[in-house]
C-alpha cells in the first residue's frame, strides 16, 4: 500500500521541520504585521552618522571662523609712517581705541577694548601725545601707553610774581608773545564758570569787581605747550591756586568763620597782605590789624587799595588821589573792597587766614630800607611813629 496520509487537524499545521500552533497563522502576504517598517539597522546608522558629521563640521566652521576674526582683528596692520595720536586727560581706554583704528594703528577697535578688557590693560593709561607706526603688535602698543612715553612738546615758560595784578599778567604774557592783552582781559572779566578749578566758583557774581578773577590766578612759575590758548593759561593758573589751597593745614575753612569773612573775604585780606608787607614774619601782624579794623569799624585806610586804581603806581600818593570815588578807596569807604587787588602769596594766604592777635590798629614803614614795619595802638602812638621814621629817613 502506499503512505497513509495524516487527517488534517484544524489545530495544527506541519511547514517545513515543525508543526504551527493554532496562534500561529501564515500571512497571506507573507509577513507579519508587527515587523518594524523603519529601515533596517546599517541604514538608519548611516543617516545618525552624516547627522552628527554635518553638525561638528558647522562647529568647526563657525569656530575656525571666529577665530580667524579676531586673529585677524588683532594682528598688526601693515607697516607704515609714524603718527601722532594725543591721549587726552579723562579719556577712556575704549574709546582711544577708536582714534588708534581711525590712524591705522590698530585694525579693529571692538576686538581692542575686549582684549584689553581681558588682559586688564588701560586703567594705567597716560595722558599725552604719542608717535605710534602701524605695524606695532598691540603688546608693544599698550606697554608704550602704560609707560608714558610721550612726544616731547616745545613749551613756553613764564614768571609772574607774587603781588602781580591782572593788568600786569596781562602785559608780561603779551611782552613775552603768548598772548593777545585785550584777549586775556576779556577772558579775565568775563562772567563764566571754569568748570576745572573750585576756588574761581567762590567768586562773588553781581560784585563790583574791577577784574573779575583778580586774586586767583595764582602767581608761579609756568611752563605750558607753546601756542596755548589765553583760556588755557588762565584755567592753568586757577588750577595752581586749588592745589595750594590743598596744602593748607585741614583746618583752614574753619577759620572763614572765626574770622568774620567769607573765601573771597580770605583772598581780598591776603592780596592786602601782599602788597603792604615785605618781610614775612610781619604778614600775621598787619592781617591782625586789619581784622581788628574791621571789627571796630574804622576804615582801613590802606594806600595798596588806592594804588590798585591809578594807572601808574605813585612812589607817594597825593591828597587828592585819596578822594578817588571807588568802592576800592579804603580812606572812604569802610570794609573790604569788592575783591582782591592783587595775587597773593601762599604765605599772605595763611595769615589772612591764620592772623596774629594783637591790639596794633596802625602800622607804619620804616624809612631805613629794611621794609619793616612800626607798630601801635592808639593814634598818638602812631604819629610818633611816623615821626621816628621820617627821622631815619634824613640820617
Amino acid at each position: 500500500m502506499g503512505r497513509r496520509c495524516r487527517p488534517f487537524s484544524a489545530h495544527t499545521v506541519e511547514t517545513g521541520d515543525r508543526r504551527l500552533s493554532p496562534s500561529e497563522h501564515l500571512p497571506e502576504s507573507g509577513f507579519s504585521a508587527n515587523d518594524d517598517l523603519r529601515p533596517a539597522g546599517p541604514g538608519r546608522g548611516r543617516i545618525t552618522f552624516w547627522v552628527i558629521t554635518t553638525i561638528l563640521s558647522l562647529i568647526i566652521i563657525i569656530a575656525g571662523g571666529s577665530y580667524l576674526y579676531v586673529w585677524n582683528g588683532l594682528r598688526a596692520t601693515s607697516p607704515g609712517d609714524v603718527v601722532q595720536v594725543e591721549l587726552k586727560a579723562g579719556t577712556s581706554p575704549f574709546n582711544f581705541a577708536e582714534a588708534l583704528e581711525e590712524q591705522g594703528i590698530i585694525r579693529n577697535a571692538f576686538l581692542f577694548k575686549y582684549y584689553l578688557r581681558y588682559k586688564h590693560e588701560g586703567p594705567r593709561f597716560q595722558a599725552g601725545v604719542y608717535e605710534l607706526r602701524p605695524g606695532m603688535d598691540k603688546q608693544s602698543i599698550i606697554a608704550k601707553l602704560n609707560a608714558g612715553e610721550t612726544v616731547k612738546q616745545e613749551t613756553i615758560r613764564f614768571t609772574i610774581p607774587e603781588g602781580f595784578t591782572v593788568e600786569q599778567i596781562a602785559d608780561t604774557l603779551s611782552k613775552a608773545g603768548y598772548v593777545d592783552k585785550a584777549a586775556f582781559l576779556a577772558l579775565a572779566d568775563k562772567d563764566q564758570v571754569w568748570p576745572d578749578t573750585d576756588a574761581s566758583k567762590n567768586i562773588p557774581k553781581g560784585a563790583k569787581l574791577r577784574h573779575r578773577l583778580e586774586g586767583y590766578l595764582f602767581p608761579d612759575t609756568y611752563e605750558m605747550v607753546k601756542g596755548s590758548k589765553p583760556d588755557a593759561i588762565i584755567d592753568r593758573m586757577l588750577q595752581e591756586l586749588d592745589r595750594k589751597l590743598d596744602g593748607l593745614p585741614e583746618n583752614w575753612e574753619d577759620q572763614l568763620a572765626a574770622n568774620g569773612v567769607d573765601f573771597n573775604g580770605i583772598m581780598t585780606v591776603a592780596s592786602l597782605v601782599e602788597r603792604e608787607v615785605v618781610v614775612d614774619e610781619e604778614r600775621p601782624i598787619v592781617a591782625g590789624i586789619i581784622y581788628n579794623r574791621l571789627k571796630e569799624g574804622m576804615p582801613l585806610q590802606i594806600d595798596a587799595t588806592v594804588q590798585y586804581l591809578l594807572d601808574k603806581q605813585k612812589d607817594r600818593l597825593m591828597e587828592s588821589d585819596l578822594q578817588v570815588d571807588s568802592p576800592y578807596n579804603t580812606y572812604k569807604v569802610k570794609g573790604l573792597p569788592p575783591g582782591p587787588i592783587a595775587s597773593p602769596s601762599v604765605k599772605s594766604i595763611e595769615a589772612a587766614l591764620f592772623p596774629k592777635k594783637t591790639d596794633y590798629f596802625y602800622y607804619v614803614t620804616k624809612k631805613d630800607g629794611s621794609h619793616e614795619h612800626l607798630f601801635a595802638e592808639t593814634l598818638k602812638q602812631h604819629n610818633q611813629n611816623i615821626a621816628k621814621s621820617n627821622e631815619t629817613a634824613k640820617q
